[in-house]
């Protein structure tokens, strides 16, 4: 039987930080958890894991050793041209919320994924 678990990230600020990403992923603030210097998001629906962020005084300072990607394309086989228009759309989004594109990653000439920065710095990317 899987495990929960909850993936922890530092953050400079906290609030805004799980704000930016309960909206980049569907989630919503965890009822009842009221912490100055913390933020948690769920999943709705229960199924994916719950995200805490914690108030820490240092700034990033190198490349995240992980991250998260969005899935926007859902599973394969795709239509790559609608899959395209999904991983666009949502970048464009995401921009709108305060992330900054990076770059676009293509394989074979067709766009794979969308490399982006989080408001904090931290990378992601979009698939």
């Amino acid at each position: 039987m899987a495990m929960l678990w909850t993936l922890g990230c530092d953050a400079s600020d906290p609030h805004r930080l799980a704000a930016f990403w309960a909206s980049a992923l569907g989630y919503v603030s965890e009822p009842g958890y009221d912490d100055a210097e913390g933020a948690s998001i769920i999943d709705p629906a229960g199924k994916g894991p719950a995200i805490g962020f914690l108030r820490v005084p240092e700034g990033k300072t190198a490349k995240n050793r992980m991250h998260i990607d969005i899935r926007v394309a859902g599973d394969p086989p795709w239509n790559m041209a609608e899959r395209e228009l999904s991983i666009r759309s949502k970048v464009d989004e995401l921009v709108t919320a305060g992330a900054t594109r990076v770059r676009d990653e293509a394989y074979d000439g067709l766009l794979d994924h969308v490399v982006m920065l989080d408001p904090e710095g931290n990378e992601f990317c979009v698939a």
